[in-house]
């Protein structure tokens, strides 16, 4: 072979490599996506919205809310079959399974028996899974193999009214979770690799609410709502560096992730409304101003997401699709729908995406008004885990099942 056809053979591989990583798209390793944040910038926007999406497989995987995970060409799924907790590493193509981990968990009874499967999503980096199961059992598997790792059960019995919700996260090979129940319980920080602990903070027990990272000058900080507090810690060593006092309202317990813009924090709550506020350095220690309130629009069970300045997600209590100035908080519109209390909003680019109920809406990110492109029948009933996209698929579990659909 001349060095002419090598250099066509060399460029043709590499337009397949890149042809291929095209089609996957980007991963979605942890809840909320890559950044925590429900964005996906990989995502293939068609230049006209088909009548239909195509479903590509359907495989019954266990009852459950938790988001998948999507790494290269693997998902990983955390659900109940039967009376034990099952994580399941699935061929994203095909839905192929290609192993499984399994351990016994106990039966949720009570009001929550609706939701009898994990709340909490899986994390996928650096080649392991987390899990942390509905009684706080937080466990590390290794992603090729599903081999467990280490395990851990910090708190045995305990666990908050409505479950273990929250999502691990990882960051500098600390894996971090919030554990315990209302009122004793602690945020631990372990060794991914080897299950250690590293450090923990135990003034509060966990919420249902996940945390996310933010950079404080060049500290590296865990946002977390706790049970009456909103706090930051340094991620290095435990460290309380602020805490902002979100004084509870009839019980409900924060279910929503913070939103982190620079060094403002934006929240939400069941019956709170939505709240920002600024971390600023003052001498040795951080003080924390309010920068604004928006009582009418909340997010009881939706942590809306953060698009061009503007906040988009599903309020509580009228269950509107709606979208908020994150500059003052002023409401700029709601739609006239009313979804159920549940529901996911993501940002893939030109537009959103959302899920309220059973069906996708596409939606044009405006702050004039609501504007929907498109809206697909994806399941039978009320979906509460986010829909996975990459490319032009989109991931989606329902209350048992896994569906692949494809924008075509």
């Amino acid at each position: 072979m001349d060095a002419t056809s090598q250099r066509i053979v060399v460029l043709a591989g590499c337009a397949a490599v890149l042809a291929a990583s095209g089609a996957w798209g980007q991963d979605w390793p942890q809840w909320r996506g890559p950044n925590r944040d429900a964005k996906v910038s990989a995502f293939a926007v068609p230049p006209t919205w088909p009548k239909e999406l195509t479903r590509r497989w359907t495989v019954t995987v266990g009852l459950g809310d938790a988001t998948p995970a999507l790494v290269g060409e693997r998902l990983y799924v955390f659900a109940r079959q039967g009376d034990e907790e099952v994580a399941l590493c699935l061929r994203a193509e095909d839905g192929k399974e290609l192993w499984r981990d399994k351990h016994p968990a106990p039966r949720v009874t009570g009001g929550p028996a609706q939701h009898a499967g994990p709340r909490s999503s899986p994390t996928v980096v650096d080649g392991k899974v987390v899990t942390l199961g509905v009684a706080g059992v937080l466990s590390c598997l290794d992603a090729g193999t599903g081999n467990v790792l280490w395990t851990r059960d910090e708190f045995p019995g305990a666990w908050p009214r409505f479950y273990a919700a929250m999502s691990p996260i990882v960051v500098e090979g600390l894996c971090i979770a919030h554990l315990g129940k209302e009122g004793a319980g602690a945020i631990m920080a372990y060794d991914l690799g080897t299950g250690d602990l590293k450090w923990k903070w135990s003034d509060a027990g966990p919420t249902y609410s996940s945390p996310v990272l933010m950079m404080l000058d060049d500290v590296q900080t865990l946002v977390v709502h706790a049970e009456t507090d909103l706090v930051g810690i340094a991620v290095a060593d435990g460290k309380l560096l602020w805490k902002a006092a979100t004084p509870l309202r009839q019980r409900f317990y924060s279910s929503t992730t913070p939103i982190v813009d620079g060094q403002t924090v934006i929240y939400t709550g069941q019956g709170t409304g939505t709240k920002a506020v600024k971390i600023e350095k003052k001498g040795e220690d951080y003080a924390v101003t309010e920068v604004w309130s928006n009582e009418d629009i909340g997010g009881g069970y939706n942590t809306p997401v953060l698009k061009n300045g503007l906040l988009f997600g599903i309020s509580d209590p009228d269950n509107n699709i709606y979208c908020l100035s994150a500059r003052d908080g002023q409401t700029l519109w709601t739609d006239t729908v009313r979804y159920g209390r549940f529901g996911t909003v993501i940002d893939v680019g030109p537009v959103l995406l959302a899920l309220p109920v059973s069906e996708l809406l596409v939606i044009a990110p405006s702050d004039k008004a609501y504007t929907e492109l498109a809206r697909y029948k994806i399941a039978q009933e009320q979906v509460y885990a986010y829909p996975v996209v990459a490319g032009s698929r989109i991931y989606v579990k329902d209350k048992e099942t896994l569906t692949l659909w494809t924008v075509e």
